[in-house]
């Protein structure tokens, strides 16, 4: 395995026919504070309740999570993007991750992702976790990525099935998600499957 395997440059960029994903930047932070604080309410059922008093998209937070993440990246145990749409001046309509990345004989991260509502419906998230896929199972040295959707998720259950990932089965009350425990469908693909 090669390098560039085990610690990608912080200055990568996936470019797609319509978005751009890359790390975020310090820069990002009032742009990102933005996206979040539009998308609160889209987001609310998909994602962990804050904690009791905190505010996930304060500008202490945000920043936090920002240098958390580049941090994370140069270690190799996490892989954030923000996504952009190729347009001038694009703001930045997602987020995209590789967490919990492990090395040794498992080589293997989860993914999560998100979109903006505004945005979401054309594709954009597909085109988004493909190229993620393609950079996780190619060049990151990756063998195996896992995405794990509530049944109720129909938008990112068709993400799944557009890109032929299989299912394992499902998880009960696998993660606690907006203060309840739910079930989750185990999603995963291979090294092997997606080079095919």
């Amino acid at each position: 395995m090669d390098e560039f395997a085990l610690s990608p440059p912080l200055s990568t960029r996936l470019v797609t026919e319509r978005l751009v994903l890359r790390p975020p930047k310090t820069s990002d932070l009032p742009e990102l504070r933005r996206a979040m604080r539009r998308n609160a309410a889209h987001l609310a059922p998909w994602v962990p309740r804050p904690r009791s008093g905190g505010d996930p998209n304060s500008i202490t937070a945000v920043s936090k999570s920002i240098l958390s993440q580049r941090r994370a990246w140069r270690q190799g145990t996490q892989y954030v993007l923000s996504i952009f749409a190729r347009e001038p001046d694009a703001p930045i309509i997602g987020k995209i991750a590789l967490n919990q990345v492990y090395r040794g004989a498992l080589q293997s991260a989860y993914l999560g992702y998100w979109i903006d509502g505004e945005r979401q419906g054309r594709g954009l998230m597909t085109e988004a976790v493909k190229a993620t896929l393609d950079f996780a199972l190619g060049p990151l040295g990756l063998h195996r990525v896992q995405i794990n959707i509530m049944p109720r998720n129909a938008a990112s259950r068709r993400i799944v099935d557009k890109l032929g990932i299989r299912s394992e089965g499902l998880a009960l009350r696998y993660l606690e998600i907006a203060g309840t425990w739910e079930d989750h469908v185990m999603y995963a693909v291979t090294a092997e499957e997606w080079s095919i």
